[in-house]
């Protein structure tokens, strides 16, 4: 099974991927981590959206695509997996549609959770990286703008997924683990499957 999950910046998109990864075996693939780890390593593509990522905007299409196509080719996703944070517009969204059925592949659903923004706001201003550090991104004002960014150029191509019935909408307000129980549900997933 292949998932996307959406949402704003903060929504617990990350939470519920490693639950999913632990109780089901998928494999998470969280563009953010991939992008942080590049950045931390001072790689030329590192450097290169280093500036983007932390203004609060979104790595290029192109970039992003590619990191995805070969990150879906290792051997760890054969049984599925669960992208979180891609696709990010519409023109991911079709080529990640594209590339996917290229291999017989396709994206199974869609979820959504929803959550409010300035609960966001205040959620990311406790949230500190593993050395205890603040998370250049997680400061209100850029936050803000991630989430604007995310209203304006994500947002729209919900109905993309909408229309082809693979949206499912998930209300991300509750506690971990009732939010993990509402994904599981409408998955019609049961512990132990695949």
């Amino acid at each position: 099974m292949n998932i996307i999950l959406l949402g704003p910046p903060g929504a617990g998109k990350g939470t519920q991927a490693q639950r999913l990864e632990q109780d089901f075996g998928l494999k998470q693939i969280s563009t953010g981590d991939m992008l942080r780890a590049e950045m931390a390593a001072g790689t030329p593509l590192g450097l290169n959206v280093k500036s983007i990522v932390e203004s609060g905007q979104f790595v290029p299409d192109p970039v992003m695509i590619d990191l995805i196509h070969s990150r879906t080719l290792q051997s760890d996703c054969a049984q599925g997996f669960i992208l979180d944070g891609f696709p990010r517009t519409e023109s991911q969204a079709e080529a990640l549609d594209t590339m996917l059925a290229a291999r017989g592949m396709k994206i199974d659903a869609v979820l959504l959770l929803g959550v409010d923004a300035e609960q966001i706001v205040g959620r990311l201003a406790q949230r500190r990286a593993p050395d205890g550090s603040r998370r250049a991104d997680d400061e209100p004002d850029t936050v803000r703008r991630r989430i604007q960014v995310y209203q304006d150029q994500t947002a729209p191509i919900l109905p993309y997924y909408e229309s082809a019935g693979r949206l499912r909408q998930i209300d991300g307000m509750q506690d971990v683990q009732s939010v993990h129980e509402a994904i599981v549900s409408a998955l019609g997933l049961n512990k132990g499957s695949e």
